[in-house]
């Protein structure tokens, strides 16, 4: 039977196992993919923890792990349009993806462009997706002055890199030792911590016209200020907050226009996902160990060989 990776109860690592479970079965709408790479995300250890969204039901266990794939479509579903076997694909999975197989809903996957690799593919639908959103829901005119809070993680390395693309001016709040690295996104770099927003303002004097907040908490509430209007500041971190500031959460599109439009900057060179360590699935447990405890930058990919 196909490998898995699997956590059989909400807890911490001990939780985990490999599993060898039946091959998923596609229903109408879905298709069922041989996965060659899938993303590894915080939200994918956090959910082991029992942490997720209020609209997401809760897992059955055993319960893969992983929100993002990429791969080759092996059986398409009832009434799916547009795809066929043999495509290669990404997108957001029904039931995990650190696995052989997974099932992909035909409406939130994708087809990969040929010049675009299966590990930069499966990075794309949640951090690349998360900051294409937000842009969009911005709405913001070329020249504009963003203010990315935490540029220096997956999404917002991602967000400094397509708002740059729209033309935006981008101001970005990460640590002191991420500024070489930001700054080569095209961003101007800011320090992060107590008086960010003095800080922020010595390089915009008049305040910014918008904010992407990827952190939330004190440092959202400080930045927010910097805005003219506070329905201009969105966040992914902190949705309590950013409506008591006036303005809104990020609302996910997770269509297959939304990942058509990422990797296509992908393809053309206009969006990097800074894939740097990728594992085979049979040491699944050390990508994740990897993004949990923090000891890796940029993106981790699990490889799953066909």
């Amino acid at each position: 039977m196909p490998r898995a990776y699997v956590f059989h109860r909400f807890g911490g690592p001990e939780a985990e196992s490999f599993a060898d479970l039946p091959r998923p079965v596609p229903g109408p709408g879905r298709l069922l993919v041989a996965v060659r790479a899938a993303g590894v995300n915080p939200a994918d250890w956090k959910r082991r923890e029992g942490l997720r969204p209020p609209t997401e039901p809760e897992p059955r266990f055993p319960a893969v792990f992983g929100r993002e794939a990429a791969g080759v479509v092996a059986e398409v579903g009832e009434g799916v349009t547009g795809f066929a076997v043999g495509d290669e694909v990404f997108g957001h999975p029904d039931g995990g993806s650190y696995a052989e197989y997974a099932l992909l809903p035909a409406d939130a996957a994708a087809r990969k462009p040929p010049q675009v690799s299966f590990a930069d593919a499966a990075t794309l639908p949640v951090a690349a997706g998360t900051a294409w959103d937000g842009v969009r829901q911005l709405d913001l005119p070329r020249g504009a002055t963003l203010l990315v809070n935490g540029a220096g993680g997956g999404v917002g390395t991602a967000t400094v890199q397509i708002a740059v693309h729209e033309g935006l001016r981008v101001i970005g709040t990460a640590s002191a030792a991420k500024k070489d690295f930001v700054e080569s996104l095209g961003a101007v770099h800011v320090a992060s911590g107590p008086d960010v927003a003095h800080r922020v303002r010595a390089v915009a004097p008049d305040g910014v016209d918008a904010v992407y907040d990827l952190v939330g908490g004190e440092p959202l509430r400080e930045v927010a200020a910097l805005a003219a209007d506070p329905a201009r500041v969105v966040s992914v971190a902190d949705k309590a907050a950013v409506v008591a500031l006036g303005g809104s959460a990020v609302v996910r599109e997770r269509s297959t226009r939304a990942l058509e439009a990422v990797v296509r900057l992908v393809a053309e060179g206009a969006l990097d996902p800074f894939v740097t360590r990728t594992f085979p699935l049979d040491q699944a447990d050390l990508a994740l160990r990897a993004v949990e405890e923090g000891h890796t930058r940029g993106k981790v990919v699990i490889k799953v060989s066909p």
